[in-house]
């Protein structure tokens, strides 16, 4: 991979992966680029100590996007970042995850090199990686998935979209973005084949603090989602692997309560 961090160069966006939250998940490369930021374009997730490693005098500029309230469009984030590397900056574009997994990470290279500027890409460990593994779950297993699939739990469309064939035996389906509609996902997928006892975790707040993870049956992701509070950020993982992990048994302790409580 080349590289673009020569500080005598002016006048650049590098595109910063910055992980699942946990500041010890950051890239080498990464910590390196930060200390070269003139401007740090950042999302809202960001761990404080990561935006700590840019030098004191950098900028540091939130674009915090939330379900259906961003601070800034998308198109206005791309302006922003071209009119500060026009002015000789060094911008680092700091993005949850990995810039180029439901990051938009796309939609902004595209606009740099619309506007003739040049820009780097540095990925970053994406949510599912770092949640999957704090909560020792694989996504691949030689015995119970060899396929895994990302897709994204927000997008439009959802019940028009042929899920069959995502998650089942042997497959894993990691959903980013799918709190919000857990029972849609949940019905979409039996409505596509998965069966309703497919083991599902939901992983909430990964490497961060507070962070949890459950596990339950996918016909219960729903109501578990509901009466667990569960918040953004979390990722949902459908598939055998899921019985794997260390994730809590929610499906198990709700059916304990509901029996004792009908006792």
């Amino acid at each position: 991979m080349s590289s673009l961090l020569d500080p005598s160069a002016r006048g650049r966006v590098i595109l910063v992966g910055a992980g699942p939250g946990d500041p010890g998940l950051l890239t080498v490369r990464a910590v390196e680029a930060l200390k070269t930021a003139d401007v740090v374009v950042h999302d809202g997730l960001i761990d404080p100590r990561v935006l700590d490693l840019a030098p004191p005098q950098a900028q540091r500029i939130s674009v915090a996007k939330q379900r259906a309230r961003h601070t800034l469009p998308q198109e206005a984030i791309n302006a922003l970042i071209v009119a500060h590397v026009r002015t000789g900056a060094i911008v680092i574009r700091l993005k949850g995850g990995d810039p180029f997994v439901f990051g938009r990470g796309g939609e902004e290279v595209e606009a740099v090199r619309a506007a003739g500027l040049p820009v780097e890409v540095i990925p970053g460990v994406s949510a599912a990686l770092g949640c999957a593994a704090e909560a020792m779950l694989p996504l691949t297993h030689r015995d119970h998935s060899s396929a895994v699939s990302f897709v994204a739990g927000q997008c439009k469309g959802l019940a028009d979209q042929d899920w069959a064939g995502l998650a089942g035996q042997g497959r894993t389906l990691v959903i980013y973005m799918g709190v919000a509609t857990a029972t849609d996902i949940a019905d979409k997928l039996m409505a596509d084949g998965v069966a309703p006892d497919m083991p599902v975790a939901v992983l909430e707040r990964g490497t961060l603090s507070g962070a949890r993870a459950m596990k339950t049956l996918l016909a219960d992701l729903g109501p578990m989602v509901a009466r667990e509070a569960v918040k953004s950020p979390a990722i949902i993982v459908v598939g055998e692997v899921v019985e794997l992990s260390d994730a809590q048994d929610k499906l198990a302790r709700w059916a304990r309560v509901a029996e004792a409580a009908a006792a």
